[in-house]
């Protein structure tokens, strides 16, 4: 590894390359009566030609850094508005949030790409980015670096021939993304797409392991010296996922030996960036989920586990082709998208569980005969819920991108093969222990009336501390391995995914049901009362597809065997369970195999989606304190990992508040 190339981004001293912000454009493109497309590209060759190029040491193998801070906006904010109010914008308006094809590109090379599309604005950006690459080439060649010159003088031009040249045309490609305004741009399949040029040049001994070892870890770098300028809801939440390993459209495994080198560049420098996500089935061999689980012992929050069994399935029979459902990617955070041919917005709304109970409860509870005249209420409406979000979401508009297009072989904002929207499903374990309460004490046994459940809820609590203490810490819980409290998580899982089927959204594609949550544990609970569960106004929610915070369970496998009842396949947009390990377990080596087994026995059991965090509350608390004491500890948010101290104090406070487990 280069250390001192290390060290400079870790203490982010190469940020002192960066230049002025670039002024506003928006004003000047509305006076000239620009449309949305030219406008674009005006912008994208301007940021390229103000780029100046940097190599930060004598020995950086991947080059570019951004030196430009700010992507100035293409719309004014009246013409923002008109357009929302005539459209459903997304987020910013901007794509984000898909996997571009870049296998094929960095095959092909420029040249080829411009002589075979037939936009002009395509054909431009490309110009845009070929001068800058050229530039770069021409200052490399200035300071004595013939290695990297004779690099750019093949890429991106004309196809990668090497892993190198590979690498390199990768983070050009990635760097033009960021730089024309699509975010949450995520790597894909890289251990597929890029194992050609890894095995050509270990196979012709042009590479090594130790020197192809010392490219990867080099590569990895890159993704972290421009992340801070890159969108997200926090600091960290900026999409770099990569996908390592999983089945090719034969069945055959394609993680190797790159694979493992991957996942030691991750261990070595012990960054943020790229979020690793890891594919298995039942068919890997422990010494993955072992590989898989060095990582987590060093508290990176990841790799995240995707079970092939369960999402290739799911996929499937919402209607994608076998041959794309194969070669699935996770999003910036967990949703599953296809490579190249999607255009899915897996993020488009959030379903309340919790909510969905309390005005239940509210319209209905007092009248209901039953309990099971009571569930009438609640899935009609999770089924208004649905409804209200399906309706909001209609002419869906984006900013083209036109060299996004040239990854995607079709104009991106107006969708393409897959055009499939994904809701979340926020706060199930709630919900299911509101319920188990509702059904055992107030239409069960009796000791809770239902003015007292309802008044207790609408007052938090207030003045009712036995009646709370009672349903918190006395009350089964999902996570427990109670069949019954599961049972109701089951029942509402399938209820919002039978809501969802063969319902067609405005861009003619289909909605997915998830079990994640993104930052809605904290945005849900705003307008919400107490729940019948014991949780008090105002407190999140568990991450993704987790226990309520205040539930204690057990252990992990209590927890797994709760989380792995629901058919998961039926709920495929993705939100993995989330478990918290003391950073003290791993002092034990021998805790390490059995955590890959506890894993591999979630897969067995049919789990869609487990990531893995390793915290310890004392430094947590200690870091809140003293954040200049803690600057590289690592902890996993939602669905991406963060500096723990770059964090806004609510996302902190969660983190802390997070059951720790031990094995």
């Amino acid at each position: 590894m280069n250390e001192k190339l290390y060290q400079m981004i870790r203490e982010r001293e190469h940020r002192i390359v960066r230049t002025q912000p670039v002024p506003p454009m928006a004003e000047v493109f509305a006076k000239e009566g620009l449309d949305v497309r030219e406008r674009m590209t005006r912008r994208f060759e301007a940021l390229c030609a103000k780029e100046t190029p940097v190599i930060l040491d004598e020995s950086e193998l991947i080059v570019y850094t951004r030196t430009v801070p700010n992507l100035p906006d293409v719309l004014t904010e009246a013409e923002w508005a008109d357009i929302r109010a005539k459209h459903f914008v997304h987020e910013l308006g901007y794509i984000s949030n898909l996997s571009p094809d870049y296998g094929t590109l960095i095959g092909k090379g420029l040249i080829a790409a411009m002589e075979e599309t037939e936009d002009p604005h395509s054909i431009r950006a490309m110009a845009a980015i070929l001068d800058l690459a050229d530039r770069y080439r021409i200052y490399a060649e200035a300071i004595g670096r013939a290695d990297v010159a004779e690099v750019l003088a093949q890429v991106p031009a004309k196809p990668a021939r090497t892993f190198r040249e590979a690498l390199q045309f990768f983070r050009i490609i990635h760097f033009s993304l960021w730089l024309e305004g699509s975010y949450h741009n995520t790597t894909g399949r890289f251990d597929k797409y890029m194992y050609p040029y890894f095995r050509h040049d270990m196979d012709e001994g042009i590479l090594n392991t130790a020197t192809a070892q010392e490219l990867i870890d080099d590569f990895f770098l890159s993704f972290n010296k421009d992340s801070d300028l890159y969108v997200g809801v926090q600091q960290g939440d900026n999409g770099q996922s990569m996908v390592l390993g999983g089945l090719d459209e034969n069945g055959n495994s394609v993680y190797s030996d790159l694979s493992r080198m991957c996942l030691k560049a991750s261990e070595k420098l012990q960054m943020i960036d790229p979020k690793i996500n890891l594919r298995v089935d039942h068919n890997t061999p422990l010494t993955v989920y072992e590989e898989g689980s060095r990582l987590t012992a060093v508290g990176l929050g990841f790799p995240q586990y995707s079970n092939d069994d369960v999402v290739i399935k799911g996929l499937c029979d919402l209607g994608y082709e076998y041959k794309d459902a194969v070669n699935y990617v996770a999003a910036a955070c967990w949703e599953f998208i296809i490579p190249g041919v999607g255009a899915d917005i897996a993020n488009i709304g959030a379903l309340n569980f919790p909510a969905v109970v309390d005005i239940a409860m509210h319209r209905a509870l007092k009248n209901a005969a039953s309990f099971d005249d009571f569930m009438k209420t609640v899935k009609e409406v999770i089924r208004e819920e649905c409804e209200t979000i399906m309706s909001s979401v209609h002419d869906v508009w984006f900013t083209p991108h036109p060299f996004l297009d040239v990854l995607s072989g079709c104009d991106i904002a107006k969708g393409a093969k897959y055009n499939n929207f994904g809701i979340h499903g926020t706060g199930v374990a709630i919900a299911a222990d509101s319920l188990a309460v509702l059904r055992d004490h107030v239409f069960g046994d009796g000791t809770i009336t239902k003015d007292e459940i309802l008044a207790a809820c609408d007052g938090d609590f207030a003045g009712q501390e036995e009646l709370l203490a009672r349903v918190r810490n006395e009350c089964p819980k999902m996570g427990q391995d109670d069949d019954a409290v599961d049972a109701l998580a089951v029942d509402l899982l399938d209820t919002f995914s039978e809501t969802l089927k063969g319902r067609k959204n405005c861009r003619g594609g289909i909605w997915r049901a998830g079990t994640g949550s993104a930052m809605f544990y904290l945005w849900h609970t705003k307008a919400l009362g107490a729940s019948p569960s014991g949780r008090r106004a105002g407190e999140p929610y568990g991450t993704n597809f987790s226990p309520a915070l205040f539930t204690k369970a057990d252990g992990p496998i209590s927890v797994i065997r709760s989380f792995t009842k629901p058919d998961l396949s039926k709920t495929i947009n993705g939100g993995p369970l989330t478990l918290e390990f003391h950073s003290s377990v791993f002092a034990d080596p021998e805790n390490l195999p059995k955590l890959a087994r506890l894993v591999q026995y979630f897969i067995s059991r049919g789990g869609h989606q487990l990531q893995l965090n390793t915290v310890n509350r004392e430094t947590l608390l200690d870091a809140q304190e003293h954040p200049e004491n803690h600057r590289h500890l690592i902890v996993r948010i939602w669905g991406w990992s963060a500096y723990f101290v770059e964090l806004d104090k609510s996302y902190q406070d969660h983190v802390i508040a997070r059951q720790e487990y031990r094995l």
